[in-house]
């Protein structure tokens, strides 16, 4: 890097996952439209025809005279290649195929249990994170030899997970996990503080928040708006539209995969007292299954969706048809702001700024005092010149820590899974851990045998590993 007249110049980003055929295009749309910062993107993907694909599209976008970021992006052919004295490291991958995940997300419907996402919590959460992490951990190695002072930042899923496996795998890498969900729940406060105070234009940035959870399972104890507390504002506001929910104007939750009323996180508020700041595909997946997630007409009823497989296999074949119009010149990418925060964090990194932002990294200062120090937790830290210094986010409730604790052992089940050469019992297989993880996951648990769902565990592993 160098540094120019409060600028940053010829910035090495190694981009592991550079074919990307959505977030890669988020992340052009954002470095673009950055002025204080520039260098040299490096793609690298075990698909070289997406990435040279990538490499034709940004380097199309450098050319634009309304893109005063300026980037070139180059093809790496190899891991090393792209990973050499990196300065930054950029991880966003998607282990195997949507068929495999297919697997994920709806085998286990044969056993009465649905998953909205999939990619997190649940079976098919457990079951991507066995794929994904013996990847994780490769990654981690080969930071530790071409870049160890790189800053890694992932936005792989399961994101707590992954994080946990680069330092388990490399316990200096500085390495952190990035994830927008609580910014949807600052524009949920936001919309809905416009509506009760009548302010408008209320920028999510200007809700304050005190965030403390994991990833997916993120909750807020504070919230305020210059000054103003918005837990009355919020409780008032659920109590009067708890049945409709509050329904963002650029949503609608009938035609989208995506979007939701946000009625979970209303019930949820209504029973722990705490803001859910996650959207409700991924809170319903942390809590038991006969809540939220029982049945589709459940999952109807509390206005959100269940996102399957086959959406996401048009869907990508929708970016497949765009990808080749941007390469074309038939098509432009747009210019304007995504609303994630990454190049933000990459300016403070560099020096250039100090942002308060939820991060998501091990657990070893106690930011959250009564969850183990050896979890992955997302809380707010603070950004600037190469340094990350996590908020103190104080203790959870007992209620709330009653759910997240699952959902932290069977990430440390999942870990040995892929870790450990021999269980410490001989009488264990890793099998036998993957099946006792999946019994002990609030979406299975109770809902069938142990023979049940250990054919399930044993036929997910067989199909997708």
């Amino acid at each position: 890097m160098r540094y120019d007249s409060g600028r940053v110049e010829e910035i090495q980003i190694a981009y592991i996952g550079g074919g990307s055929r959505g977030w890669a295009w988020t992340f052009m749309t954002d470095l673009a439209m950055e002025p204080d910062i520039s260098g040299t993107i490096r793609l690298y993907d075990i698909d070289g025809e997406a990435a040279r694909a990538n490499e034709i599209i940004g380097n199309k976008v450098r050319e634009r005279e309304d893109a005063p970021g300026k980037w070139t992006y180059c093809v790496r052919d190899t891991l090393a290649d792209a990973l050499s004295g990196a300065d930054f490291v950029v991880i966003s991958i998607l282990p195997k195929t949507f068929d495999e995940m297919e697997t994920d997300v709806h085998m286990p419907e044969r056993l009465g249990i649905y998953q909205s996402v999939g990619d997190t919590a649940g079976p098919g959460g457990m079951m991507r994170a066995l794929r994904t992490l013996p990847m994780f951990r490769e990654f981690a190695d080969a930071i530790r030899e071409f870049c160890p002072e790189a800053w890694v930042i992932n936005y792989t899923n399961p994101m707590s997970l992954c994080v946990k496996m680069l330092y388990q795998t490399f316990p200096q890498i500085k390495a952190f996990g990035c994830c927008h969900e609580v910014f949807g729940t600052q524009k949920v406060l936001a919309g809905i503080a416009q509506q009760s105070l009548g302010i408008q234009g209320i920028d999510r940035r200007d809700i304050h928040v005190n965030v403390l959870g994991i990833n997916h399972f993120t909750w807020f104890d504070y919230a305020g708006y210059k000054g103003i507390d918005l837990f009355p504002i919020y409780r008032e506001y659920i109590d009067a539209h708890f049945e409709e929910g509050y329904e963002e104007k650029d949503a609608n939750w009938m035609n989208s995969s995506f979007a939701c009323r946000h009625r979970v996180k209303m019930d949820l508020f209504k029973r722990y007292g705490l803001i859910a700041a996650a959207g409700d595909r991924h809170l319903a997946e942390f809590m038991p299954g006969d809540r939220y997630l029982k049945d589709p007409e459940t999952v109807s009823a509390w206005n959100f969706g269940l996102t399957t497989v086959a959406w996401r296999k048009e869907d990508l074949c929708n970016r497949l048809e765009r990808s080749e119009r941007l390469v074309n010149g038939e098509e432009e990418i747009s210019l304007k702001p995504t609303g994630e925060e990454g190049i933000l964090l990459i300016k403070a990194l560099c020096g250039l700024e100090r942002v308060v932002s939820n991060v998501n990294i091990p657990n070893t200062g106690m930011q959250i005092a009564n969850l183990p120090g050896d979890a992955v937790v997302e809380t707010n830290a603070i950004f600037e010149r190469d340094a990350i210094r996590p908020v103190f986010a104080g203790s959870i409730p007992e209620p709330v820590r009653g759910l997240i604790m699952p959902h932290v052992e069977n990430h440390n089940r999942i870990m040995r899974v892929v870790t450990e050469g021999n269980l410490d019992d001989k009488f264990m297989t890793k099998a036998d851990l993957v099946v006792e993880a999946f019994m002990e996951d609030p979406l299975v648990k109770g809902r069938a045998s142990l023979e049940e769902v250990r054919k399930l565990a044993l036929d997910m592993m067989n199909a997708t590993l």
